[in-house]
């Protein structure tokens, strides 16, 4: 570990830039710079340090807001002079508030919107969970429960074997999107989140195809 970090190249000042990555989401949250001592104690605390060009010390994220960042994986580039934190955020990123700093867009794309869509709307899920609101579909479901989400899930099913037998492809992709919200809403009520599918489809097939190659 110690002649890894020896070979990175810090910059004259001794720091490395460190992009921060949401490790269940893939969006940016950050960049910051890192000088060795707030690496080493990132990777033994296992919780994102910083160095302050303006302060000239080091800072731990969230140590006053709380919004810790868990590391689950640290990288680095193909010169070695920059660092790819993977992270598990205890909320926002952005002094402001907003969950990342990179909020503001020059160049709009409507792809990045659609990147984080799943994401997006398990956010929306939860809130409607935590806070209600009336003539929603989501909150109708929640509020009416397990089974009534069950049962819709079934219905949807079964549309989405009935579609694919139809070879409609539009009316397919509409009947799968329907059996994914659905499942979201269940998964919300059964408190499972989208990270421990992530990994447990990373288990079944990512790490065994590893194994198998190896």
């Amino acid at each position: 570990m110690k002649q890894i970090i020896d070979n990175l190249s810090f910059d004259e000042d001794g720091l490395i830039p460190a992009i921060v990555q949401d490790d269940t989401t893939s969006e940016v949250l950050m960049m910051a710079y890192m000088n060795k001592e707030s690496l080493l104690k990132t990777i033994t605390t296992k919780e994102t340090w910083f160095f302050s060009r303006r302060r000239q010390q080091l800072w731990h994220k969230g140590a006053t807001s709380g919004n810790r960042q868990t590391v689950k994986k640290i990288a680095y580039d193909c010169d070695a002079d920059t660092l790819l934190i993977i992270v598990e955020p205890a909320g926002p990123a952005c002094h402001t508030g907003e969950v990342s700093c990179f909020y503001r867009t020059l160049l709009p794309s409507k792809a990045s919107n659609k990147r984080h869509i799943i994401s997006q709307l398990v956010q929306l899920i939860h809130d409607r969970f935590k806070h209600p609101v009336e003539g929603s579909y989501t909150t109708y479901l929640l509020r009416e429960g397990l089974d009534k989400v069950l049962k819709k899930i079934g219905e949807e099913s079964s549309e989405v074997i009935i579609a694919a037998k139809n070879e409609q492809p539009a009316e397919l992709i509409w009947e799968i999107s329907d059996l994914v919200y659905h499942m979201l809403i269940l998964m919300e009520i059964k408190d499972i989140r989208l990270a421990e599918i992530k990994e447990e489809l990373a288990k079944r097939h990512i790490e065994k195809k590893g194994e198998k190659d190896e």
